[in-house]
């Protein structure tokens, strides 16, 4: 039997640049607009950044398949309402399900989450990674924007928010897959 190639096999989907930065007090969290596929830049201003939970307390952001990434959002939304005011918890029990469920064991996506007091990665082999350095950045200009903010942070005067966005307009001018058309939140 034929089966049908995966098409982000063969178009050559690329990816995005989330960039979270822990500094001063604050976190603030930045993600392109960017999506493209092959070599053709298909939308300008997607919104890869995104408050969930109840009080909308948890910052998020994700790298790779859409779909997938919401199916993660959601995912990880429920747990936060089982475990409220938990977000290291709700991150691990996320990270198990995604190890051992079949289903969601082939979902193609990362996430970086934030509240008040911590911030995460997770990916699909069951990491939940929290930084050295309060800097997270994942996708496909994910180095360069860590790079720029480990750099920045440093700074005298520089808030988060300003660490972020200059750290990703590096970070568009040397990743092809990220753009200038940034969605930013800060807690």
């Amino acid at each position: 039997m034929h089966q049908a190639p995966d098409l982000r096999d063969t178009v050559g989907w690329h990816g995005t640049t989330i960039l979270c930065v822990r500094h001063g007090g604050r976190v603030t969290m930045a993600g392109d607009g960017q999506v493209t596929m092959g070599q053709t830049v298909v939308k300008g201003n997607a919104r890869k950044v995104r408050r969930i939970g109840s009080d909308n307390s948890v910052l998020t952001g994700f790298a790779g398949a859409t779909a997938d990434a919401f199916t993660l959002l959601e995912r990880l939304e429920a747990k936060l309402d089982r475990f409220p005011n938990q977000l290291e918890r709700a991150c691990v029990e996320l990270a198990k399900d995604w190890r051992t469920d079949r289903y969601l064991r082939r979902l193609e996506a990362m996430l970086a989450v934030a509240d008040s007091a911590h911030s995460f990665t997770l990916t699909g082999n069951g990491d939940v990674l929290e930084p050295e350095g309060g800097v997270i950045a994942i996708g496909s200009g994910g180095n360069y924007a860590l790079a720029a903010a480990r750099a920045l942070i440093d700074v005298d005067g520089l808030t988060s928010e300003q660490v972020a966005r200059r750290a990703m307009a590096i970070a568009a001018e040397i990743c092809v897959y990220t753009n200038t058309s940034l969605i930013v939140e800060t807690l």
